[in-house]
């Protein structure tokens, strides 16, 4: 029987993840050429740049390319930082850094990226943090996109059922990156397994912990017609992390979701803004706005070589992942898959 992804043109039931700041045209490329769903991540593109991004993978890969996209709401007026900044003002003062003007934002999903979708007309169009509003959704559907969702719950998972999405990404509680979580006032990680329990007619692709084939076996196994791998792929040349962040792959580094970065729970390798700030604080603005005031610092360490203020995003698998090539990792899971399915 034709799996679900090889019903897309994929060879493997895996999805490599979109991880921004790690993700991009190199390593989706890669991703695909070993039978993988590539993916980028677009929530930081503007309509151009997704346009060149996605010309790049077309002529250096062939198969589904996923383009990954942000519903979140921004908050209006921008949230007060003063707060976040007086916390901030003693590494200020260590590294000699004032504090400067704001990056980019993440921007929602909206008119633009759609027209751009359109035109890009890619296989998977996948949405975090919900679905955009029903115009643009079903702007999308008229690419003949697949669309999948993101989701942290059982209710969520029956949300974007309803909706009729065409797969629901179960973001377990092992995932790195931010939580997609969209539903209910509190986050609450919710173990993989758990979410596999959950059953909808929607088909589920598994997510968080996923490392090795023998992972993709026991999420195959417990319901999903697929998986969607992230912290695996950050030890591969292809990622673009930088030396300090990828000097903690492999190792026992402590992995525990914070608010810091972005405002929003995200998890990560524990560096020293957590262990010294503790990994959630209240006076961090909401998502987006919490990384502004954190720009110059991270900006300042990252030319010195450390990572103590950027975000490390990763999840509980990182002292498990193999440095290799993506293509190579791809087909290093397929064959782990298929080994443990014999036995």
């Amino acid at each position: 029987m034709v799996g679900f992804l090889e019903a897309l043109g994929a060879r493997a039931p895996i999805v490599q993840a979109p991880m921004a700041g790690a993700g991009g045209p190199a390593l989706a490329i890669a991703a695909m050429q070993g039978g993988a769903v590539g993916s980028l991540p677009c929530a930081m593109l503007m309509p151009a740049q997704l346009a060149a991004q996605v010309a790049e993978v077309r002529a250096g890969a062939h198969g589904p390319l996923n383009l990954n996209f942000f519903c979140h709401h921004l908050p209006e007026p921008a949230p007060d930082d003063s707060a976040w900044r007086a916390l901030l003002a003693p590494y200020y003062a260590e590294e000699r850094v004032a504090p400067g003007p704001p990056p980019p934002l993440r921007r929602p999903f909206d008119a633009a990226l759609c027209e751009a979708v359109e035109a890009a007309r890619p296989e998977i169009v996948s949405f975090h943090f919900g679905l955009p509003e029903d115009a643009l959704l079903a702007r999308v559907r008229g690419t003949g996109a697949r669309i999948f969702g993101n989701a942290t719950t059982p209710e969520e998972m029956r949300w974007l059922a309803a909706r009729g999405v065409d797969a629901v990404i179960a973001q377990g509680a092992g995932a790195g990156g931010h939580s997609g979580w969209f539903l209910g006032g509190a986050h609450r990680p919710v173990p993989l397994a758990e979410l596999l329990a959950e059953t909808i007619a929607t088909p589920v692709i598994a997510a968080g912990g996923i490392v090795t084939g023998a992972d993709v076996a026991r999420a195959l196994a417990a319901g999903a017609v697929a998986v969607q791998i992230g912290t695996a792929f950050l030890a591969t040349p292809e990622s673009s992390i930088a030396a300090p962040f990828r000097a903690l792959l492999g190792t026992e580094a402590a992995t525990a979701f914070t608010n810091l970065f972005s405002g929003r729970e995200a998890q990560g390798i524990v560096n020293r803004l957590m262990r010294e700030l503790g990994p959630i604080r209240g006076e961090v603005p909401a998502f987006p706005y919490g990384s502004n005031a954190l720009a110059p610092l991270r900006a300042h360490a990252e030319t010195d070589g450390r990572g103590d203020y950027s975000p490390l995003w990763a999840g509980t698998g990182v002292a498990r992942v193999r440095a290799m090539g993506a293509a190579a990792l791809v087909a290093r899971l397929v064959e782990e898959l298929a080994s443990a399915c014999d036995d």
